[in-house]
């Protein structure tokens, strides 16, 4: 019996990282026809219907391209940070409760603030083993930019778990039942969504790949495979960042239409904010940081830990 419980887990666990690659290569596709439309062009429209095989054709001349190295870089260091970098981002959609196979993770809001500081060292060693003064800039402007917003993204999650008192995210739809949290905490909610931008590395806040006075960043010398892996990673973050937003603030998570719908729609305005605005400045995406985001943040805090005490 215990053989057979093991043996559904890992069909489950299959089931679903396969189902999150095929909704990272359509996320991409969304991606490229939204920006078209934005610049009045079509985007993707020749290989299959309606440029629906595109995303597919990618990959495979991605993982199909001959893989080039530095000659002065940390070879396996390089070789490997991206990989475990997917990893790391797979490993994200494991504390999601999954209602088909009983799993219920009672840590799992610990368990993602763990993944995402690991996070920062794959972007770190990618952009140190390859042994170039461009892709080091990249990878310590994006480390420097990602620990500021995990201490205001960890402060801003705090207002919200004190409302619930658990770290296991199936409580969220309980909690969620009757008003939504987004509706509770508003300002919370936005700090919360342009947090999640910068933890992602996406418009207004890519500046780990700021094309213009980077030359794309840490990433610069990967090529083929690493490049695509990379690319993965942050397109399952985004996917998982937008999903946890919806988890949250937005009714919790229950398996419906609805959900999906609004897990499509937090996708898309991600797409939507890079088709829009431009990027910040450097120092203004530490001022908003550090001198907007941490007040706010430490104000909801103690007022949810004040009214906590008084009712109870």
């Amino acid at each position: 019996m215990y053989i057979i419980d093991l043996l559904m887990i890992l069909i489950g666990l299959f089931i679903l990282i396969l189902g999150v690659l095929i909704g990272v290569a359509f996320l991409t596709l969304l991606e490229r026809k939204v920006l078209g439309y934005i610049q009045i062009r079509k985007g993707p429209n020749k290989l299959g219907f309606l440029g629906l095989l595109q995303p597919f054709s990618d990959a495979i001349k991605l993982f199909t391209k001959e893989s080039t190295y530095p000659n002065f870089s940390n070879y396996f260091c390089y070789y490997f940070s991206p990989v475990f970098s997917f990893i790391l981002s797979l490993l994200f959609w494991f504390m999601i409760p999954y209602m088909f196979n009983m799993i219920c993770f009672n840590l799992g809001i610990l368990f993602f603030f763990c993944l995402t500081s690991l996070g920062v060292y794959m972007v770190m060693v990618a952009g140190w083993s390859s042994n170039s003064n461009y892709s080091l800039l990249g990878g310590l402007r994006s480390v420097a930019q990602t620990i500021s917003y995990e201490v205001s993204l960890a402060l801003i999650f705090l207002s919200s778990i004190l409302l619930i008192m658990c770290f296991d995210i199936s409580f969220y739809f309980l909690y969620q039942e009757m008003v939504w949290f987004m509706f509770i905490m508003f300002p919370l909610f936005l700090c919360f969504f342009s947090s999640l931008l910068a933890e992602t590395n996406r418009t207004p806040f890519d500046f780990a790949e700021g094309e213009s006075e980077l030359v794309s960043g840490f990433n610069i010398e990967y090529s083929s495979g690493g490049f695509a892996l990379i690319f993965l990673a942050e397109y399952s973050s985004i996917l998982f960042m937008s999903m946890f937003l919806v988890i949250v603030y937005m009714g919790g998570f229950v398996l419906s239409i609805f959900f999906f719908l609004k897990l499509s729609l937090i996708s898309f305005l991600f797409i939507w904010v890079r088709g829009t605005l431009p990027r910040y400045r450097y120092d203004k995406l530490m001022y908003l940081s550090w001198k907007s985001y941490l007040p706010i943040s430490l104000n909801y805090l103690f007022l949810f830990l004040g009214l906590k005490i008084f009712l109870i």
